[in-house]
């Protein structure tokens, strides 16, 4: 059974990553080119304020159990080539992925249902990342 340090210190490791996403989606939707990636583009742009909404989520949740949300960010490549770009921006999906799999877990343990339900939102929207990603890259 994960302790309630643990599970801040988990989120917060979210919390670094939802920094660096909301980053990396913003630089990625200035600078990537090509016709064919126009429609994502703009939707690079939405990610990144979601990903803003989860960060004052998960701090919000840090804050509830005693902590302190972190700030710092989690470090990302960077790329010149658009396709490398969206490969990057589903990389950090599926870690996000994973990681929220794992805290989901850590606060059914604890007994943190309502931390469970928010975390389970942000799931589902990391989902939805990955297959617009997905869907840009052709796969």
């Amino acid at each position: 059974m994960p302790t309630k340090e643990e599970f801040i210190d988990k989120l917060n490791k979210a919390l670094e990553w939802e920094y660096a996403s909301a980053i990396q989606y913003v630089q990625h939707a200035a600078v990537i080119t090509g016709p064919e990636y126009d429609a994502i583009a703009e939707e690079l742009v939405i990610h990144s304020n979601e990903e803003m909404a989860h960060a004052v989520t998960v701090s919000d949740m840090i804050s509830d159990l005693g902590g302190t949300p972190t700030i710092d960010v989690e470090e990302r490549n960077i790329s010149d080539d658009s396709k490398t770009m969206l490969e990057q921006d589903l990389e950090g999906e599926e870690i996000a992925i994973s990681l929220y799999k794992e805290l989901i877990g850590m606060a059914e343990e604890l007994k943190e249902y309502g931390i469970r339900r928010g975390l389970e939102d942000i799931l589902l929207q990391e989902e939805e990342h990955k297959r617009d990603l997905l869907g840009s890259l052709g796969r």
